[in-house]
């Protein structure tokens, strides 16, 4: 990663850049609905963003990472949801979400986390520790997408609810 590349928390002067890095990161992704910069502003309205990381170089967001609190079935706290995740295009393949994701691992860990979920690519977040776990689900979502990392070694077992803000299409 480019050594120019600074990895901070958000603040309300990046929420405008933030926005913009989002659309542009998921806007050729066939697998989105296009709506991460909606979930990003409800979760900051809800006051969920419990992590909020940019990248930046030169003066300039390149990358975000949010993490929100999510609730499980079984009612085990401090577990969070990972994602959105975003890139800027021309930076994306060069190790900057690698980069967000540990700063923002590292951060949930510090805050005495007990686990982090996300849905995505398979292959990608495998390298970080996450695995499927047949016993949390989230419905709807397909097993093999759905992932999961214990920071204490407990695997919850139900069902995950992430926040509200995740229901967000920018329609309201």
């Amino acid at each position: 990663m480019n050594p120019n590349i600074v990895i901070r928390d958000e603040t309300q002067n990046d929420v405008c850049a933030i926005t913009d890095v989002t659309i542009a990161a998921f806007k050729s992704l066939e697998i989105s609905s296009h709506t991460e910069q909606f979930i990003i502003g409800a979760l900051r309205s809800g006051n969920a963003l419990t992590v909020s990381l940019v990248a930046e170089m030169d003066g300039r967001v390149i990358g975000h990472i949010a993490f929100s609190p999510l609730t499980i079935s079984d009612g085990t706290p401090d577990w969070y949801g990972l994602g959105p995740v975003s890139v800027l295009p021309e930076y994306q393949r060069q190790g900057l979400g690698n980069a967000l994701i540990k700063k923002g691992l590292s951060r949930l860990k510090d805050m005495n986390a007990r686990g982090c979920c996300l849905v995505g690519h398979p292959e990608y977040y495998k390298k970080f520790g996450f695995t499927n776990m047949p016993g949390l689900v989230i419905e709807g979502v397909p097993q093999e997408v759905f992932f999961v990392l214990s920071f204490d070694g407990h695997i919850p077992q139900g069902t995950v609810a992430f926040h509200d803000g995740f229901k967000a299409d920018g329609q309201q």
